[in-house]
């Protein structure tokens, strides 16, 4: 390919609204256009890595059994209706209505309908097991679209759906495409981890997330680096702290703390730690009174430690609070505690108040909480002699790093990831709403058992330009980049010896099936290894009248600080031991 046939548009700066490095550099590098809020077009340069990530992964859905299929972006709420998801998906889920007022749905994903196509097509067990893909546009309303595609509104996504007799027969198609995905995102290069993750919306019973490493990365990934062990920060289990409750040496008293509302005020007045303090979160649920008539609110006081975050993915796993929570309001709060928000603790409440205490609290004694008195809190709280045992004991929280690893191989740390890769065993949770069913050998109805398996293909690029990039651009891994090579002659336009010799070398790279571009655009050489750097080709050869009387040419790989001077001669030969050593190398990890 040569640049004067291609459609290249470089800038030097980005947007100010552009606010990830990815984000910056697609725009410069003329991969993207912003259309609107969340909507890009795809510009030549950009699709042509899209394309190799859709490859990668056809090539891979097919390997592990995979059969692609196409469904459309536009489904009928009806099937929504079905599983509830109409009502419950929230305003991400883009709704219409066609010229017959008939509500439609513009897909985020597309459970329902592959759903339907099942309990239509595979009737008997003889159908089983399989395993649908398709690569398709979904559309999800996001409140606030940011960081360019790796958090748009309209994307491209790979999504599998696989279906089984059983949940153990489930458990292999599961891991097949566990598998699957390790291998895709080998392939293309990007240090990643495969997380246990909560299943959230989608639902189910077992879920990895896949996230590209990234210090810019959306979700935190909590690892042991002395196992196995990894998993999102939303279900990282944090453990008891080791050893019991120490025993009380401090006598319990009341103190004056004007406008100290918060627990770092607090410790920093009296001159403790801040992990002697506990804060006080009042969460209410509705229950139904006995005449049925009306509903009444329970309110539960967590107890986390003060330098603690609550985990609410958490919180609404456990039984008492399954039903549905909300942060109790004002007036609640004034009808149960004695004191305001700032100022609450577990000392003398109201036995209408149930108490849950984090892990950690219910081990720490000699604590500093509010007194449910304003401008006042106590010290040396102690469970037991100050106040009763909690109503119950539960991991509410955030795990910090340093904290045991729940296998009990070593501590835990934390880094930051960007998901681009979802596996779920959905087992029946859309079989049962839809009744999809299959005969089983005795004739009888079953479930299908569901698994499904997504990847953000648009998202990828983001995750791996901000993976992969220096000052002066994007280095794209071989396997992405829209052109392996570039040559770069100088003087093409005032010199036959320049440009027949980048003319014979580009016609013999594409004979042996590399994907290289010649810039045949005449520019100043500063200009034109800059366009390169930024868009981030991993292989430049530099051709000029000085180096190829010497018979010599110049490569420089997109990481290398130097070039390497080259026979031209073997250009060729040495270029291709270049993109040959990558993929071993890549095949060797």
């Amino acid at each position: 390919m040569k640049a004067s046939q291609f459609f290249i548009s470089t800038f030097k700066e980005a947007p100010a609204d552009a606010e990830v490095v990815s984000h910056q550099l697609m725009l410069r590098g003329g991969f993207i256009k912003r259309l609107g809020a969340g909507i890009y077009s795809y510009m030549p340069i950009g699709l042509r890595v899209i394309r190799k990530v859709e490859a990668i992964i056809r090539d891979e859905m097919n390997r592990a059994g995979a059969i692609e299929l196409l469904m459309p972006v536009v489904q009928p709420a009806e099937l929504w209706r079905e599983t509830g998801r109409f009502q419950k998906y929230g305003a991400e889920l883009l709704r219409l209505k066609d010229r017959h007022d008939r509500d439609f749905v513009i897909q985020p994903t597309s459970e329902e309908v592959i759903t339907d196509i099942a309990r239509q097509e595979l009737r008997s067990y003889r159908s089983l097991p399989k395993n649908f893909f398709h690569i398709q546009t979904k559309f999800r309303d996001e409140r606030r679209p940011r960081f360019g595609v790796m958090r748009g509104r309209e994307f491209t996504m790979k999504d599998a759906y696989s279906f089984d007799r059983d949940i153990a027969a489930a458990g292999v198609s599961y891991d097949a495409m566990y598998a699957a995905y390790v291998r895709i995102f080998q392939r293309m290069a990007l240090t990643f981890r495969a997380v246990a993750a909560d299943t959230g919306a989608i639902g189910g019973t077992r879920s990895h997330e896949f996230q590209v490493i990234a210090d810019t990365g959306e979700d935190a990934i909590v690892y042991c680096p002395q196992s196995d062990y990894a998993a999102n920060i939303e279900l990282a289990e944090a453990m008891s702290p080791p050893g019991g409750r120490a025993a009380p040496t401090q006598p319990l008293s009341k103190i004056l703390t004007v406008g100290l509302t918060t627990c770092d005020s607090v410790a920093h007045a009296l001159g403790i730690p801040l992990q002697m303090t506990v804060k006080s979160l009042v969460l209410a649920t509705q229950t139904p009174e006995v005449s049925g008539k009306q509903e009444a609110s329970t309110l539960w006081l967590l107890l986390l430690r003060g330098d603690h975050t609550l985990n609410e993915i958490k919180v609404g796993k456990l039984a008492e609070l399954s039903v549905g929570y909300r942060f109790a309001t004002a007036d609640e709060i004034k009808a149960h505690f004695d004191g305001p928000p700032g100022y609450l603790g577990p000392v003398g409440l109201a036995k209408s108040v149930k108490v849950i205490a984090d892990r950690t609290v219910a081990n720490m004694s000699d604590f500093v909480c509010g007194a449910n008195l304003i401008d006042h809190h106590l010290t040396g709280v102690n469970w037991g002699r100050d106040l009763p045992e909690p109503d119950l004991v539960a991991d509410l929280r955030n795990v910090v790093a340093g904290d045991p690893s729940p296998d009990g191989c070593g501590v835990l740390s934390i880094q930051r990831g960007i998901e681009v890769g979802h596996v779920f065993l959905l087992g029946s949770r859309y079989s049962e709403d839809m009744q999809a069913t299959f005969l089983d050998e005795n004739g009888k109805p079953q479930l299908l058992q569901m698994g499904c398996y997504g990847i953000g293909v648009t998202r990828l690029l983001g995750a791996a330009i901000e993976q992969n990039h220096d000052e002066r651009g994007i280095i794209w891994p071989d396997a992405l980049a829209p052109f392996r090579v570039v040559l770069c002659p100088i003087g093409y336009e005032r010199s036959a010896a320049v440009k027949a010799a980048a003319d014979q070398l580009h016609d013999e790279l594409e004979r042996h099936g590399v994907e290289v571009m010649l810039d045949d655009r005449g520019e100043r050489p500063g200009a034109m290894f800059a366009d390169w750097e930024l868009v981030g080709i991993p292989h430049r050869l530099v051709l000029s009248d000085r180096g190829l009387k010497q018979g010599q040419v110049e490569y420089q790989g997109r990481r290398d600080l130097q070039a390497t001077v080259v026979s031209l001669d073997e250009a060729t030969r040495w270029l291709m031991s270049k993109i040959d050593g990558s993929v071993k190398n890549l095949l060797a990890t």
